[in-house]
């Protein structure tokens, strides 16, 4: 058996796949930068330990069920002004993380809540934390079934496990008195151990609809909130700028027309001509529906 041939026997022992795979490419390097002989094997090392953090990392982003790989430098804070860029910086030092606090994205569908909690939890996959993503629908349908089948405790450790878990589109659907338990528990099991990342269409004042009862919602948010970072997002879907960029859709101006109040006038130049008289006695003016001049955005002020 030849020396090359005794080395690569050794390093399969070893399981160094890597450095066996380039032990070729690595000897004919040495034989012309002709390293010391700790820098070579500095460099062999490093070769493995690279090799054993890429395999480690691709299983555990396989393992959080990230619905797609994003980071943080496509996302257009330009777009969504609203976004206090101070608080965005601090959650990605992944301090809340080490503190086990949580973050919690509120804002109408499409305006990115979904992208940066995602980009979050790469973040702390690739700084070594364990992490793991799935829909309020997902979730809430995974321990309903655990539960009536007798198994709610060790299922409920799959979720309490993570240093960090995301829980995408919370408040889309209510929760039945059984749902909203589960999920009581779960947040007081996670409470200073682990950290969440929730993402909700809805302020926090409608989560007592999400709960069927203003008192478990109130239970619930103080223990989500006692350690937390509220990221309140009020700009435009992001779906519906490419929509509009594709020429699908109209202008803002065209979606507001359409979306007004039927006795709202369409026509902006007749209606600012228009003077206000004084009511004679006995009438009454009539004032559109507020609901059909606010953008839905506007509600999520607090």
């Amino acid at each position: 058996m030849t020396l090359l041939e005794q080395l690569d026997t050794t390093l399969e022992n070893l399981e160094l796949k890597a450095v066996q795979a380039r032990l070729s490419n690595l000897l004919e390097q040495a034989a012309q930068q002709e390293p010391s002989y700790a820098e070579f094997l500095l460099d062999t090392l490093k070769t493995e330990a690279e090799a054993r953090r890429s395999r480690y990392l691709r299983a555990r982003l396989q393992l959080a069920h990230l619905p797609y790989l994003k980071t943080f430098d496509p996302f257009d804070f330009s777009f969504q002004p609203p976004i206090d860029e101070r608080q965005m910086r601090e959650l990605q030092t992944l301090r809340f993380v080490h503190e086990a606090s949580n973050a919690i994205f509120l804002g109408p569908p499409g305006v990115g809540k979904t992208h940066l909690s995602v980009a979050l939890a790469e973040a702390a996959i690739q700084a070594g934390f364990g992490a793991y993503f799935i829909t309020a629908h997902d979730w809430v349908a995974d321990l309903g079934r655990a539960t009536r089948e007798n198994r709610l405790d060790r299922r409920m450790r799959v979720y309490v496990a993570p240093k960090l878990l995301v829980i995408d589109e919370m408040g889309y659907l209510p929760l039945d008195e059984i749902g909203a338990t589960i999920f009581f528990q779960w947040v007081s099991a996670r409470y200073e151990r682990g950290s969440i990342i929730l993402t909700s269409n809805k302020s926090y004042s409608e989560w007592g609809s999400i709960f069927g009862d203003p008192i478990m919602a109130t239970a619930i948010l103080d223990r989500l909130l006692h350690h937390s970072t509220t990221i309140n997002i009020r700009g435009e879907s992001y779906r519906l700028k490419e929509r509009r960029r594709a020429g699908l859709i109209g202008g803002r101006e065209q979606e507001r027309g359409e979306g007004l109040s039927p006795r709202t006038p369409l026509r902006p130049n007749r209606a600012a001509k228009r003077r206000w008289a004084p009511l004679r006695p006995g009438q009454r003016r009539n004032f559109p529906n507020p609901a059909s001049v606010v953008s839905p955005a506007a509600l999520y002020i607090y």
